[in-house]
């Protein structure tokens, strides 16, 4: 990996909430810039939670300063990078408009798997964050690229992704997808919207059946893509730490049972 210099500065999420800000530079690549949101009750060792973002955002989209405040609240780490060509690293107009021809490059995945892997060492040099497991949450392109990134890794042990499927914006990418959710066999909560504009619900599943692990739940809501229901993002919360805690536990009611 290339020589890097990281800066780090205070900065306020919309929120305003405080975070420290990172911008890693690299010589010959593109620099890897986000926040970081450090536990409040000063405890370092505890599991990490990464958050990505989607197509149309940055470090700072919604719902990521809700998310996490709580978990910051609750005492955990939380980092937030920005994607390929947006926030800090914002490229053209940045968004979805940017994201197109940046995801033609046949090397797009490879190289923000990169980006996330110096960001994430990078936060856990710090003496506030240390080493950990991980946690991810991350939709639509927050999981176009938080499944490669989670398939690259053996210390996320639990995710939320969802808002993607194969049919739609991501065909070209569909066989890369499909092989590393083939190797993610962490809990996980896959989100979907019944009316998504983007993807179609074949596409959805596939991605989902895809997924091997033992402990993997489906919620579908009525919307399109960016409509979301809060009780989702609050169920996500309860998701990862439960299992973050070591409290989630499934229990079988039969209600056909005599």
């Amino acid at each position: 990996m290339a020589d890097t210099k990281t800066t780090w500065s205070n900065a306020s999420d919309p929120r305003d909430e405080a975070t420290r800000e990172f911008v890693i530079e690299r010589s010959e690549c593109r620099p890897v810039t986000g926040a970081v949101w450090l536990p409040r009750n000063g405890t370092s060792g505890q599991p990490m939670i990464v958050l990505g973002h989607g197509a149309s955002g940055d470090r700072y989209q919604i719902p990521i300063p809700h998310l996490a405040s709580r978990f910051s609240t609750a005492g955990y780490p939380v980092l937030s990078m920005d994607g390929p060509v947006h926030g800090l690293r914002q490229v053209g107009p940045g968004g979805r408009e940017a994201l197109m021809p940046e995801m033609m490059r046949p090397t797009a995945i490879d190289d923000m798997v990169e980006d996330w892997q110096l960001a994430i060492s990078t936060t856990q040099a710090l003496e506030a964050v240390g080493q950990s497991p991980l946690a991810y949450f991350g939709l639509s392109m927050g999981s176009i690229f938080g499944i490669p990134l989670i398939a690259s890794r053996s210390d996320v042990v639990v995710a939320v992704l969802g808002l993607l499927g194969t049919r739609g914006p991501t065909e070209g990418l569909a066989e890369r997808l499909l092989g590393d959710a083939a190797q993610i066999h962490c809990p996980l909560l896959y989100l979907m919207q019944l009316e998504d504009e983007l993807f179609e619900r074949s596409g959805y599943f596939e991605v989902f059946d895809a997924l091997p692990a033992e402990d993997k739940r489906l919620h579908a809501n009525p919307g399109l893509h960016p409509e979301i229901p809060q009780e989702e993002i609050d169920w996500s919360f309860e998701f990862l730490r439960s299992h973050l805690e070591g409290a989630a536990q499934r229990r079988i009611v039969n209600p056909l049972a005599e």
